[in-house]
């Protein structure tokens, strides 16, 4: 199978590959990610993924362009207009409209590349990372699939999470500590919106303990 593997960056792209090799699938990789932010993030992430396709002896195709702007006029439309209202979806960790974007725009792009250069099928190593919304992507992805007329190859690489890192880490690579984008570097580093998300997760705790103590209680006088 020809298959054109979107990779958001080197680290993720380890296991992705290893577990596609297994399985007798060469990939070819494809950077497209101008979520991005700030340059020298972007920069080092791109770099990085060269590293990797050099280390792996893997071909990769990149998109050498820095798309700040074309991102926040994209994105910024889509956030809450107050801050504490931002807290609380940044919380929640809900399907934003944003992430949404996001998703539909690099996966359109992959699938986009793939249909117009002979690929049999696309997929992404966002389907390795743990704190993306799996399911928002897989069907986002199926999307663009029939829109382009290419098949979609859909694995659910998040099982060999630990063994990617340990990969990365074997093969010194860079490895960065937020998703990407100026939203989510502020929800990994923001004190106010961790506090929330811990507020949040203490009530949704609370309201499950009660829960299942309703229900033991129904069950007894049953």
């Amino acid at each position: 199978m020809k298959l054109l593997m979107h990779m958001c960056c080197g680290p993720c792209s380890c296991y992705p590959v290893k577990r596609l090799r297994e399985e007798g699938i060469e990939p070819v990789g494809f950077f497209f990610n101008p979520n991005i932010h700030p340059y020298m993030e972007w920069k080092m992430r791109l770099d990085t993924a060269k590293e990797f396709a050099e280390k792996v002896k893997m071909e990769i195709h990149t998109d050498e362009e820095y798309r700040i702007r074309d991102f926040l006029r994209r994105a910024l439309p889509l956030e809450p207009e107050t801050t504490d209202e931002a807290v609380r979806i940044a919380a929640e960790g809900g399907e934003k409209a944003r992430c949404r974007m996001c998703y539909s725009w690099r996966l359109g792009e992959a699938a986009r590349y793939a249909a117009e250069n002979g690929y049999e099928a696309f997929t992404s190593t966002l389907f390795y990372s743990i704190y993306q919304m799996h399911d928002l992507m897989k069907e986002t992805a199926e999307h663009f699939a029939k829109q382009y007329g290419v098949e979609f190859f859909y694995e659910d690489f998040r099982p060999g999470w630990q063994e990617g890192i340990d990969i990365c880490n074997s093969l010194g690579l860079y490895r960065q500590p937020y998703c990407g984008c100026i939203f989510s570097e502020e929800e990994r580093y923001s004190k106010a919106i961790r506090k929330a998300h811990k507020k949040l997760m203490k009530a949704r705790k609370a309201a499950r303990l009660q829960m299942e103590q309703e229900e033991r209680h129904e069950t007894e006088n049953f």
